[in-house]
């Protein structure tokens, strides 16, 4: 049980850098962060940014090796679906229910960073 609490631990701080490596690069692509793990009744939004007009949710993967497949292959329908009523929860909580939105996924791994824009459509 020890054992499985510490690889809990260290992948909670693996995600935790890799979301803050995923916040300084959306910031250089030019998007305003409005918040980071934002938590909705039905799940939680890794970072809502802004890109111009348009409100992004991105869902942040980190992984550093390839043995389980890209990070962003664990965006699997569930969670679309989940990301997206997390999403609406936050339109409706800040007033921008008639905001243009995209969901992105940012795969950050040991050799960069890969933004995939408009990964999913709910």
């Amino acid at each position: 049980m020890a054992g499985e609490e510490k690889r809990g631990k260290e992948n909670y701080k693996k995600g935790r850098a890799g979301e803050t490596k995923a916040v300084r690069y959306l910031k250089k692509q030019g998007m305003t962060i409005l918040a980071r793990n934002f938590r909705a009744l039905r799940g939680e939004i890794d970072v809502v940014a802004k890109d111009g007009e348009t409100v992004v949710f991105a869902e942040v993967k980190t992984r550093f090796s390839s043995e389980f497949g890209e990070p962003s292959e664990a965006v699997d329908f569930f969670k679309q679906r989940k990301y997206a009523l997390a999403a609406e929860e936050f339109l409706e909580k800040s007033g921008m229910e008639d905001a243009e939105c995209r969901f992105d996924v940012v795969e950050v791994k040991k050799d960069g960073i890969n933004h995939i824009k408009a990964a999913f459509i709910t």
